[in-house]
Protein backbone atom coordinates (compact mmCIF):
# COMPACT_ATOMS: atom_id res chain seq x y z
CA UNK A 1 0.00 0.00 0.00
CA UNK A 2 2.36 2.46 1.31
CA UNK A 3 4.16 1.95 -2.63
CA UNK A 4 1.11 3.17 -3.92
CA UNK A 5 1.09 6.07 -1.78
CA UNK A 6 4.85 7.10 -2.46
CA UNK A 7 5.24 5.80 -6.36
CA UNK A 8 2.18 6.55 -7.81
CA UNK A 9 0.56 9.46 -9.02
CA UNK A 10 -2.63 10.90 -6.26
CA UNK A 11 -4.79 11.25 -9.05
CA UNK A 12 -5.58 8.03 -8.99
CA UNK A 13 -5.70 7.28 -5.32
CA UNK A 14 -9.31 7.17 -3.85
CA UNK A 15 -9.94 6.67 -0.34
CA UNK A 16 -13.76 5.35 0.55
CA UNK A 17 -14.84 5.29 3.97
CA UNK A 18 -17.94 4.33 5.32
CA UNK A 19 -17.48 1.05 4.01
CA UNK A 20 -19.38 -2.12 5.96
CA UNK A 21 -16.78 -4.28 7.09
CA UNK A 22 -18.71 -7.68 5.45
CA UNK A 23 -18.71 -5.89 1.92
CA UNK A 24 -15.94 -8.32 -0.21
CA UNK A 25 -12.98 -6.69 -2.02
CA UNK A 26 -14.67 -7.56 -5.82
CA UNK A 27 -18.14 -5.91 -4.77
CA UNK A 28 -15.73 -2.69 -3.55
CA UNK A 29 -14.41 -2.97 -6.80
CA UNK A 30 -17.93 -3.56 -9.04
CA UNK A 31 -19.15 -0.47 -7.09
CA UNK A 32 -16.38 2.24 -7.60
CA UNK A 33 -16.50 0.61 -11.23
CA UNK A 34 -19.90 2.19 -11.32
CA UNK A 35 -18.69 5.58 -11.98
CA UNK A 36 -16.80 4.97 -15.70
CA UNK A 37 -14.70 7.89 -15.40
CA UNK A 38 -12.68 5.93 -13.10
CA UNK A 39 -12.31 2.90 -15.36
CA UNK A 40 -10.66 -0.53 -13.77
CA UNK A 41 -10.36 0.11 -9.88
CA UNK A 42 -8.13 -1.86 -7.74
CA UNK A 43 -8.17 -2.21 -4.04
CA UNK A 44 -5.03 -1.79 -2.87
CA UNK A 45 -5.32 -1.99 1.08
CA UNK A 46 -8.17 -1.42 3.75
CA UNK A 47 -8.59 -1.20 7.50
CA UNK A 48 -11.76 -1.48 9.84
CA UNK A 49 -11.76 1.55 11.80
CA UNK A 50 -13.38 0.87 15.63
CA UNK A 51 -14.29 4.11 15.72
CA UNK A 52 -16.45 5.16 12.57
CA UNK A 53 -17.29 1.07 13.15
CA UNK A 54 -16.69 0.66 8.94
CA UNK A 55 -14.05 0.02 6.56
CA UNK A 56 -12.05 2.61 5.00
CA UNK A 57 -10.62 1.34 1.55
CA UNK A 58 -7.61 2.46 -0.49
CA UNK A 59 -8.39 2.22 -4.14
CA UNK A 60 -6.15 2.74 -7.38
CA UNK A 61 -7.61 3.96 -10.56
CA UNK A 62 -6.56 3.30 -13.95
CA UNK A 63 -7.90 6.11 -14.89
CA UNK A 64 -6.90 10.14 -13.18
CA UNK A 65 -9.50 11.08 -11.30
CA UNK A 66 -11.54 13.90 -12.30
CA UNK A 67 -13.19 15.61 -9.53
CA UNK A 68 -16.34 16.92 -11.56
CA UNK A 69 -17.13 12.92 -12.54
CA UNK A 70 -17.09 11.84 -8.84
CA UNK A 71 -20.02 12.42 -6.65
CA UNK A 72 -19.14 12.75 -2.99
CA UNK A 73 -20.95 9.28 -2.28
CA UNK A 74 -20.80 6.34 -4.17
CA UNK A 75 -23.60 4.07 -3.61
CA UNK A 76 -23.41 0.13 -3.25
CA UNK A 77 -24.70 -1.79 -6.07
CA UNK A 78 -25.99 -4.32 -3.10
CA UNK A 79 -27.89 -0.95 -1.24
CA UNK A 80 -27.86 0.64 1.44
CA UNK A 81 -26.08 4.00 2.27
CA UNK A 82 -23.36 5.60 0.03
CA UNK A 83 -20.04 5.32 0.90
CA UNK A 84 -17.64 8.48 1.02
CA UNK A 85 -15.26 9.19 -1.48
CA UNK A 86 -12.06 11.22 -0.67
CA UNK A 87 -9.64 11.62 -3.73
CA UNK A 88 -6.52 14.02 -4.56
CA UNK A 89 -6.33 16.67 -6.98
CA UNK A 90 -2.69 18.03 -7.62
CA UNK A 91 -0.38 14.94 -8.24
CA UNK A 92 2.70 16.15 -6.98
CA UNK A 93 3.55 14.49 -3.45
CA UNK A 94 5.25 17.35 -2.18
CA UNK A 95 1.51 19.46 -2.67
CA UNK A 96 -0.11 16.88 -0.49
CA UNK A 97 -0.34 19.04 2.07
CA UNK A 98 -2.27 21.68 0.53
CA UNK A 99 -4.90 19.51 -0.53
CA UNK A 100 -5.36 18.01 2.72
CA UNK A 101 -5.19 21.41 4.09
CA UNK A 102 -8.11 22.18 1.43
CA UNK A 103 -10.14 19.26 2.35
CA UNK A 104 -9.67 20.18 5.80
CA UNK A 105 -10.99 23.48 5.50
CA UNK A 106 -14.22 22.26 3.41
CA UNK A 107 -14.85 20.13 6.68
CA UNK A 108 -14.96 23.10 9.59
CA UNK A 109 -11.10 21.42 10.06
CA UNK A 110 -7.54 22.13 10.99
CA UNK A 111 -4.16 20.29 10.95
CA UNK A 112 -4.18 20.08 14.43
CA UNK A 113 -7.40 17.75 14.37
CA UNK A 114 -5.22 15.20 13.03
CA UNK A 115 -2.63 13.06 15.09
CA UNK A 116 0.21 11.56 13.53
CA UNK A 117 -0.51 12.87 10.09
CA UNK A 118 2.99 14.68 10.15
CA UNK A 119 6.20 13.92 10.54
CA UNK A 120 8.58 16.16 12.62
CA UNK A 121 10.11 17.24 9.47
CA UNK A 122 6.76 18.65 8.53
CA UNK A 123 5.89 15.69 5.54
CA UNK A 124 3.07 14.07 4.80
CA UNK A 125 3.75 9.96 6.34
CA UNK A 126 3.83 8.07 3.52
CA UNK A 127 2.58 5.12 5.47
CA UNK A 128 -1.28 4.43 3.24
CA UNK A 129 -2.25 3.23 6.74
CA UNK A 130 -1.48 6.24 8.51
CA UNK A 131 -3.21 8.34 6.48
CA UNK A 132 -6.56 6.06 6.64
CA UNK A 133 -6.48 6.29 9.98
CA UNK A 134 -5.95 10.08 10.07
CA UNK A 135 -8.39 10.98 7.76
CA UNK A 136 -10.88 8.16 9.83
CA UNK A 137 -10.45 10.10 12.84
CA UNK A 138 -11.16 13.18 11.17
CA UNK A 139 -14.43 11.67 9.85
CA UNK A 140 -15.24 10.38 13.90
CA UNK A 141 -15.61 14.00 14.74
CA UNK A 142 -16.86 15.58 11.51
CA UNK A 143 -19.76 13.25 11.43
CA UNK A 144 -20.24 12.68 15.41
CA UNK A 145 -23.79 11.70 16.32
CA UNK A 146 -25.43 12.46 19.05
CA UNK A 147 -24.65 9.42 22.02
CA UNK A 148 -28.46 8.90 22.42
CA UNK A 149 -31.25 9.11 20.00
CA UNK A 150 -34.92 8.20 20.24
CA UNK A 151 -35.66 6.90 16.47
CA UNK A 152 -34.45 3.69 15.78
CA UNK A 153 -33.16 2.30 12.24
CA UNK A 154 -35.96 2.91 9.54
CA UNK A 155 -36.65 -1.43 8.07
CA UNK A 156 -35.70 -2.09 4.57
CA UNK A 157 -38.16 -1.19 1.93
CA UNK A 158 -37.51 -2.23 -1.87
CA UNK A 159 -40.87 -1.30 -3.47
CA UNK A 160 -40.87 -4.95 -4.75
CA UNK A 161 -44.17 -6.87 -4.67
CA UNK A 162 -44.49 -8.94 -3.11
CA UNK A 163 -42.74 -7.63 -0.25
CA UNK A 164 -40.04 -10.35 0.37
CA UNK A 165 -39.02 -11.70 3.59
CA UNK A 166 -37.96 -8.93 6.24
CA UNK A 167 -38.89 -5.75 4.54
CA UNK A 168 -41.31 -3.66 5.51
CA UNK A 169 -44.63 -2.84 3.30
CA UNK A 170 -45.04 0.61 2.03
CA UNK A 171 -47.84 1.77 4.21
CA UNK A 172 -45.46 1.04 7.31
CA UNK A 173 -42.55 2.33 6.04
CA UNK A 174 -43.96 5.42 5.03
CA UNK A 175 -45.61 5.70 8.58
CA UNK A 176 -42.17 5.47 10.11
CA UNK A 177 -40.06 7.46 7.87
CA UNK A 178 -42.67 10.55 8.59
CA UNK A 179 -41.87 10.09 12.06
CA UNK A 180 -38.35 10.29 11.68
CA UNK A 181 -38.75 13.81 9.21
CA UNK A 182 -41.36 15.11 11.35
CA UNK A 183 -40.00 14.75 15.26
CA UNK A 184 -36.75 14.17 14.51
CA UNK A 185 -34.00 16.28 15.94
CA UNK A 186 -31.21 15.15 14.09
CA UNK A 187 -30.47 17.45 10.68
CA UNK A 188 -31.92 16.94 7.18
CA UNK A 189 -28.73 15.69 5.78
CA UNK A 190 -29.28 13.09 8.52
CA UNK A 191 -32.77 12.08 7.99
CA UNK A 192 -31.62 11.60 4.09
CA UNK A 193 -28.63 9.74 5.23
CA UNK A 194 -30.73 7.44 7.37
CA UNK A 195 -33.80 6.96 4.70
CA UNK A 196 -31.54 6.18 1.73
CA UNK A 197 -29.82 3.43 4.21
CA UNK A 198 -32.90 1.80 4.37
CA UNK A 199 -33.84 1.33 0.73
CA UNK A 200 -33.02 -0.94 -1.61
CA UNK A 201 -33.45 -2.18 -5.17
CA UNK A 202 -36.25 -0.05 -7.42
CA UNK A 203 -36.82 2.03 -4.26
CA UNK A 204 -33.21 3.19 -3.93
CA UNK A 205 -33.02 3.51 -7.48
CA UNK A 206 -35.82 6.37 -7.29
CA UNK A 207 -34.20 7.63 -4.82
CA UNK A 208 -30.84 8.00 -6.59
CA UNK A 209 -32.68 9.33 -9.39
CA UNK A 210 -33.90 12.34 -6.90
CA UNK A 211 -30.63 13.06 -5.87
CA UNK A 212 -29.19 13.71 -9.26
CA UNK A 213 -32.02 15.56 -11.22
CA UNK A 214 -32.62 17.61 -7.44
CA UNK A 215 -29.34 17.70 -5.30
CA UNK A 216 -30.93 19.87 -2.89
CA UNK A 217 -33.97 17.03 -2.20
CA UNK A 218 -35.04 17.52 1.12
CA UNK A 219 -35.72 14.20 3.01
CA UNK A 220 -39.16 15.23 2.88
CA UNK A 221 -39.37 15.10 -0.85
CA UNK A 222 -37.30 11.68 -0.88
CA UNK A 223 -40.60 10.50 1.16
CA UNK A 224 -43.16 12.23 -1.45
CA UNK A 225 -40.82 10.04 -4.52
CA UNK A 226 -41.19 7.40 -2.74
CA UNK A 227 -45.28 7.64 -2.26
CA UNK A 228 -45.74 8.79 -5.61
CA UNK A 229 -43.81 5.84 -7.30
CA UNK A 230 -44.92 3.01 -5.19
CA UNK A 231 -48.25 4.37 -3.27
CA UNK A 232 -51.15 2.96 -4.60
CA UNK A 233 -53.57 6.12 -5.96
CA UNK A 234 -56.88 6.23 -4.54
CA UNK A 235 -59.82 8.62 -4.66
CA UNK A 236 -61.50 10.06 -1.77
CA UNK A 237 -64.51 7.62 -2.16
CA UNK A 238 -62.20 4.74 -2.51
CA UNK A 239 -60.59 5.81 0.96
CA UNK A 240 -63.83 6.49 2.87
CA UNK A 241 -65.25 3.01 2.02
CA UNK A 242 -62.09 1.40 2.72
CA UNK A 243 -62.01 2.94 6.02
CA UNK A 244 -65.90 1.74 6.88
CA UNK A 245 -65.55 -1.68 5.80
CA UNK A 246 -62.40 -2.37 8.79
CA UNK A 247 -63.46 -4.90 11.54
CA UNK A 248 -61.76 -5.96 14.34
CA UNK A 249 -59.95 -9.49 13.38
CA UNK A 250 -60.52 -12.71 15.63
CA UNK A 251 -57.41 -12.06 17.81
CA UNK A 252 -56.77 -8.16 17.31
CA UNK A 253 -57.13 -6.30 20.63
CA UNK A 254 -59.42 -3.36 20.43
CA UNK A 255 -56.31 -0.92 21.33
CA UNK A 256 -54.93 -2.84 17.91
CA UNK A 257 -58.10 -2.38 15.48
CA UNK A 258 -58.52 1.60 16.83
CA UNK A 259 -54.85 1.83 16.05
CA UNK A 260 -55.64 -0.15 12.35
CA UNK A 261 -58.65 2.50 12.25
CA UNK A 262 -56.64 5.74 13.01
CA UNK A 263 -54.22 4.84 10.40
CA UNK A 264 -56.70 4.24 7.59
CA UNK A 265 -58.98 7.25 8.97
CA UNK A 266 -55.64 10.02 8.59
CA UNK A 267 -55.32 8.63 4.75
CA UNK A 268 -59.18 9.78 4.30
CA UNK A 269 -58.75 12.87 5.87
CA UNK A 270 -55.85 13.45 4.05
CA UNK A 271 -57.16 12.98 0.54
CA UNK A 272 -60.42 15.37 1.35
CA UNK A 273 -62.84 12.42 2.11
CA UNK A 274 -63.88 13.87 5.32
CA UNK A 275 -63.17 17.16 7.25
CA UNK A 276 -61.06 16.99 9.82
CA UNK A 277 -63.97 18.41 11.97
CA UNK A 278 -66.08 15.39 11.44
CA UNK A 279 -62.87 12.91 12.50
CA UNK A 280 -63.48 12.29 15.95
CA UNK A 281 -67.25 11.25 15.37
CA UNK A 282 -66.38 8.87 12.04
CA UNK A 283 -63.97 6.93 14.28
CA UNK A 284 -66.26 6.76 16.77
CA UNK A 285 -69.13 5.03 14.75
CA UNK A 286 -66.72 2.17 12.80
CA UNK A 287 -65.22 1.59 16.45
CA UNK A 288 -68.76 0.53 17.50
CA UNK A 289 -69.51 -0.91 13.55
CA UNK A 290 -66.56 -3.00 13.40
CA UNK A 291 -65.55 -4.19 16.35
CA UNK A 292 -66.39 -7.81 18.47
CA UNK A 293 -64.93 -6.15 21.98
CA UNK A 294 -68.67 -5.66 23.05
CA UNK A 295 -68.36 -5.84 26.94
CA UNK A 296 -65.38 -3.01 26.59
CA UNK A 297 -67.36 -0.72 24.56
CA UNK A 298 -70.35 -1.38 27.39
CA UNK A 299 -67.68 -0.49 30.08
CA UNK A 300 -66.34 2.39 28.49
CA UNK A 301 -69.85 3.75 27.07
CA UNK A 302 -68.85 4.32 23.78
CA UNK A 303 -72.34 4.52 22.50
CA UNK A 304 -72.94 7.08 24.94
CA UNK A 305 -70.13 9.64 23.61
CA UNK A 306 -71.55 9.80 20.11
CA UNK A 307 -72.49 13.43 20.04
CA UNK A 308 -69.30 14.46 22.12
CA UNK A 309 -66.63 11.94 20.78
CA UNK A 310 -63.24 11.97 22.15
CA UNK A 311 -59.79 12.59 20.47
CA UNK A 312 -57.67 9.40 19.39
CA UNK A 313 -55.20 9.63 21.92
CA UNK A 314 -58.36 10.19 24.87
CA UNK A 315 -59.73 6.87 23.43
CA UNK A 316 -56.61 4.57 22.77
CA UNK A 317 -55.55 5.92 26.75
CA UNK A 318 -58.75 4.79 27.67
CA UNK A 319 -59.02 1.59 25.61
CA UNK A 320 -55.62 0.13 26.73
CA UNK A 321 -56.02 0.98 30.50
CA UNK A 322 -59.14 -1.20 30.09
CA UNK A 323 -56.89 -3.66 28.56
CA UNK A 324 -54.60 -3.12 31.39
CA UNK A 325 -51.83 -2.58 28.68
CA UNK A 326 -48.47 -0.68 30.00
CA UNK A 327 -48.93 2.76 28.27
CA UNK A 328 -45.95 3.47 26.55
CA UNK A 329 -44.89 6.87 25.68
CA UNK A 330 -47.59 8.24 22.92
CA UNK A 331 -44.34 9.58 20.76
CA UNK A 332 -43.22 5.80 20.72
CA UNK A 333 -46.33 4.69 19.05
CA UNK A 334 -45.80 5.21 15.53
CA UNK A 335 -49.32 7.56 15.54
CA UNK A 336 -50.71 9.98 13.35
CA UNK A 337 -53.63 10.55 15.52
CA UNK A 338 -56.05 13.21 14.36
CA UNK A 339 -56.90 15.85 17.26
Amino acid sequence: IAMMTQQRNLKHALLLYGVPEGVSRDEIEETAGTIKALGKVVVKGKMFNSQLKSLMVLCECREEINPTTIPPEIMPISGGSGWKAVYYIEPQPDDFEGKLLTFLQNEGKTLEDIQGLRTHGGEVDGNSEAIIRAVGELMVRTNKQPESHPYRRLRTFSGVIPTPAGEEVLDTWLEQARLLVDEGECSDKEKRRRILESLKGPALEIIQAVRLTQPDASSQDYIEAIETIFGRVESAEELYLSFRALHQQPGEHLSEFLRRLERSLVKVVQGGGLPVSAANKARLEQLVKGSTSELMLLQLKIRERMENPPSFLNLLREVMEEEDVPIKPLSRLGLWGLA
